[in-house]
């Protein structure tokens, strides 16, 4: 089995655990999948990447916001007449920018989109409508450090389950319960939460 979008590998894992076979490669790659998983879900986003079209509202004339991390834009599309054909096209640096200008310095990903050069994007109130679809490369540049040591440990508990019933942990003449969510985890993702707004 392959992994598909892990933030850490299988080797990391096995080294981590200091286990020399490949015995238990499918239940460690399993875990591996599940642990990213739970990430994306605590954080409200996604570190791998995948290419996608979206259709989006423009916030104002000016700006879309884009509640998804991009990485790339390959095309976009404004649909000027409000009949969803997305009949114009317009040139990235000429036409928009993508926003934060410094993305690239700290490897985050870009998550707005401001209209230059006297360009605004179609704004509908009545039918409230999309004006503005984006074909790019969805996600996180690169899987950051502490979301791959979080999956690491993610991933290492989840295998270390495979044992525990019911998520006790015994060994000698003690038990430990596991909990909910490991301090070590939330820390390391807590900068990446998403932060919803209602």
């Amino acid at each position: 089995m392959a992994i598909t979008n892990g933030y850490c590998t299988l080797a990391e894992l096995t080294a981590a655990l200091r286990i020399t076979d490949n015995v238990d490669n499918t239940s460690l790659e399993n875990s591996i999948e599940g642990a990213s998983r739970r990430i994306d879900s605590y954080c409200g986003r996604y570190f791998y990447q995948q290419t996608k079209t979206v259709k989006i509202f423009a916030r104002n004339e000016l700006q879309v916001f884009l509640r998804d991390d991009l990485v790339s834009i390959t095309t976009l599309n404004t649909d000027d007449a409000g009949n969803q054909t997305f009949s114009t096209t317009w040139t990235a640096n000429t036409d928009y920018a993508l926003e934060p200008y410094n993305a690239d310095l700290l490897g985050i990903p870009y998550y707005r989109v401001t209209a230059v050069g006297g360009k605004t994007f179609p704004f509908f109130i009545a039918p409230p409508l999309p004006g503005v679809r984006i074909t790019g490369v969805w996600g996180y540049p690169t899987v950051p450090d502490d979301v791959r040591e979080a999956c690491v440990l993610l991933a290492a508990r989840g295998f270390a389950r495979y044992n525990a019933a019911l998520g006790v942990v015994g060994f000698g003449d003690m038990a430990l319960q596991v909990r909910a969510v490991d301090p070590d985890v939330r820390d390391y993702l807590n900068g990446y939460v998403k932060m919803g707004i209602g």
